[in-house]
């Protein structure tokens, strides 16, 4: 399935929110450190419910220690800054989407680490800054999802 990479997120119920979404479509999560929470925190799990259990999360302690354990894998950088709209991209089994802090989006080093292709953003009217994390997450991931067929037959 997919990889959503959450970088630095700051939001416990946007997390929670992302949680619930992996756990119901087996994507994997991978929060990159540091957080702007703890694990235990109330809002995430209350965001999450009970899903916690039912998704693939792994914390990695820096950037270069996710893109290792992901090595082989195309990247998507997701940010308002990108110059390709995310329903014009094949997608594939094992892609990986990484998402910027709620508050400053994704860091120019990774963002210009992936090629211009590889940018995507979701379109929006004119003077919109931003979609909040969480429903960003969702639109790409069931974008992707849907051109695999949705797994076949669920």
């Amino acid at each position: 399935m997919f990889n959503v990479i959450l970088f630095q997120p700051e939001i416990p119920p946007n997390t929670g929110n992302i949680i619930r979404l992996c756990a119901n479509t087996g994507a994997r999560l991978h929060l990159v450190q540091p957080l702007g929470f703890t694990l235990e925190d109330k809002q995430l799990l209350r965001a999450g419910l009970d899903y916690h259990e039912f998704a693939t999360i792994t914390v990695h302690q820096s950037w270069a220690n996710c893109v290792e354990r992901l090595q082989g894998r195309r990247f998507f950088a997701v940010s308002t800054k990108g110059t390709q709209r995310y329903d014009l991209v094949n997608y594939a089994e094992g892609d990986a989407f990484i998402f910027g802090p709620e508050t400053r989006g994704l860091p120019p080093e990774i963002l210009e680490s992936v090629s211009e292709q590889q940018r995507i953003r979701v379109p929006m009217v004119p003077g919109s800054r931003s979609l909040n994390l969480s429903n960003t997450v969702a639109v790409i991931i069931y974008e992707a999802w849907r051109q695999l067929g949705f797994g076949k037959g669920r």
